[in-house]
């Protein structure tokens, strides 16, 4: 869901400022989309990696359940809140409704590369 927003709200909004000081390069010259891949330089990428890497090595460990990192609800716990759903019934119930989401989701986005 956050890859078919990100893929819509660039049409309404782009930061002020430069992407690439260096080479000139403002948000707002960046296009939409997959064109982007080509205009942001690898450097920019790369950070984009790395803080990625950084979160799912140092941030979010494992609890031997897959995709659980032990967040609770929403990911309430990493800022205090405990939400983690103890009822067994309302849990399952809500990770298939994630799942089917997210596929729901995934065909949204490609539908927009096309």
């Amino acid at each position: 869901m956050f890859a078919t927003i990100g893929y819509i709200v660039p049409e309404y909004f782009k930061f002020d400022g430069e992407c690439a000081p260096s080479l000139g390069l403002k948000f707002a010259d960046i296009p939409n989309g997959l064109k982007a891949l080509s205009v942001v330089p690898k450097e920019g990428w790369a950070q984009m990696v790395a803080f990625a890497g950084f979160i799912e090595i140092v941030y979010n460990r494992p609890t031997g359940e897959p995709g659980n990192y032990g967040k609770g609800f929403l990911g309430l716990g990493s800022v205090g809140f405990s939400a983690s759903i103890q009822d067994p019934e309302v849990r399952t119930k809500k990770l298939k409704a994630e799942v089917a989401n997210g596929r729901l989701a995934m065909m949204a986005i490609i539908g927009m590369f096309f």
